[in-house]
């Protein structure tokens, strides 16, 4: 980094709050109290971020008499679901391309289910109005080299070649900068329909509210300590009690898993973001962005970036963090390198920004799978269901996790059910050191592509043949 830009970069975070721009909102609901004693439902979903609370609502929906209970470690939403971008994507397979290598097969009918569970958020947003900013804009895959220009023409043949072409258009530069000025778009895939914007924090707490509406008992700063069986049913003991379930759900997703041998399929990656001040008339002109689109970039280490309700920017991604011994800490929460890094990147990529501040620096952990999408399954002879390794992309998918838990505690056969997918499980990750060390390998390899016009090197490419990946 150039002395000048890192000042600039620097000068601009020098009001930055340590605290995740979503939560700091002064309509946030107060906490639930605690679960004391003993309590017995017919489902208890562990974990009250997204998984959880889409989990619980789907159970009353599909069934009013059935008896939820819903407990969150801390507070509903305090984690990943209300410190993440707010993009809300139809895609169940982390982006059509991995979806592509690992089930060319069931592609289509995965983009089908993924478009459905984008118009249920959609109808659940306007039926329990649940005030969340959401806006079906769409987003832009924004090339900022020239192989990526070339990668977004071959991606765009291939939708065109399955039929799924529809609301997808291809931008070239001035068409993408018509959209968004950057002097370093080069070019874009614009998805209109298959992903939409929203305040993340607000949609944790609104399906917190529907639940609560529809008779879920929830209580918070409550975390599962144990699973054990219990009769024909579960049991889960917390800290001042105990709850005797028929069946469980568990959205836990990043924190280690109640049911032990799920604990190797995921490891934590640490993702951060910035918020600017809220644009000026004069910047938002500057900039364009009247359609509100999410954008993200074409390289290994990628950007992703939007533009809220009240016309602030949301800048995140690049670097992907994995702790020694894939420890959840607090203290991972904050990295000012990855901080400076990012903004001096914002600048570079909107100059005529110059002058804008970053009202609030954050991060926090995601849980990612070795393919890159959520993957299920159950224990306890089926008493039991999880849904984890969404991979940053859990704002949308989570809900159709909770229907495929659901499908499974119900013993039934489903077309979600039926997937590949649902059915196999990635490969798990290596134990230490040897997952510190590949993962090490694989982000040097990912970073050295990125430089070299895209092209994947022998470690990559060895990976990619075993199946084995790195993401955020």
């Amino acid at each position: 980094m150039a002395p000048v830009a890192m000042r600039l970069a620097a000068q601009s975070l020098s009001d930055a709050q340590p605290v995740p721009f979503w939560l700091e909102d002064p309509g946030k609901p107060g906490a639930l109290p605690a679960l004391t004693g003993t309590e017995t439902c017919d489902l208890l979903v562990v974990g009250g971020g997204y998984s959880g609370l889409w989990t619980a609502l789907l159970a009353k929906e599909r069934d009013p008499a059935r008896d939820v209970v819903l407990i969150e470690g801390r507070e509903v939403g305090w984690a990943a679901s209300g410190r993440n971008g707010g993009f809300c994507a139809a895609s169940l397979t982390h982006g059509f391309g991995n979806g592509l290598a690992r089930w060319p097969g069931e592609l289509p009918k995965l983009e089908e289910l993924g478009e459905r569970n984008l118009d249920g958020i959609e109808e659940a947003v306007a039926r329990y109005g649940l005030d969340c900013d959401f806006e079906r804009t769409g987003e832009i895959d924004v090339a900022t080299e020239p192989y990526q220009v070339d990668e977004l023409h071959e991606v765009y043949e291939e939708i065109e070649r399955l039929g799924l072409a529809d609301g997808i258009e291809l931008l070239d530069r001035d068409a993408v900068r018509a959209e968004v000025d950057s002097p370093t778009f080069l070019g874009g895939l614009w998805d209109r329909r298959g992903v939409a914007m929203l305040n993340p924090a607000k949609l944790a707490w609104g399906l917190k509210r529907a639940c609560l509406d529809l008779g879920v008992r929830v209580f918070e700063n409550t975390p599962g300590l144990e699973l054990v069986q219990a009769g024909a049913g579960m049991g889960v003991r917390t800290p001042y009690g105990k709850v005797l379930a028929r069946r469980v759900a568990l959205g836990t997703n990043v924190f280690p898993s109640l049911v032990k041998r799920v604990r190797a399929y995921t490891v934590p990656v640490y993702d951060y973001a910035l918020m600017t001040e809220p644009l000026s008339a004069e910047q938002l002109a500057s900039v364009g962005w009247r359609n509100r689109q999410g954008l993200g970039d074409s390289a290994n280490q990628f950007h992703y970036f939007r533009i809220t309700a009240d016309h602030r920017i949301l800048w995140g991604g690049y670097d992907a963090i994995y702790p020694f011994g894939g420890k959840v800490s607090a203290e991972m929460d904050h990295r000012p390198e990855t901080y400076l890094k990012l903004a001096e990147h914002f600048f570079r990529c909107f100059p005529q920004l110059e002058g804008l501040r970053f009202s609030h620096a954050w991060g926090g952990a995601i849980d990612t799978c070795s393919r890159f999408s959520a993957f299920f399954g159950t224990a306890y002879q089926g008493r039991v269901a999880y849904a984890a390794g969404f991979t940053g992309l859990g704002v949308g998918a989570t809900r159709f996790g909770g229907d495929v838990m659901l499908d499974l505690l119900a013993g039934e056969r489903t077309e979600r059910t039926e997937l590949e997918m649902v059915r196999r499980k990635p490969l798990p990750f290596p134990p230490e050191p040897i997952a510190w060390a590949g993962i090490g390998i694989t982000k040097w390899a990912l970073a050295k592509a990125d430089e070299n016009g895209g092209r994947r090197n022998l470690w990559l490419k060895a990976m990619d043949r075993v199946g084995l990946g790195f993401d955020s």
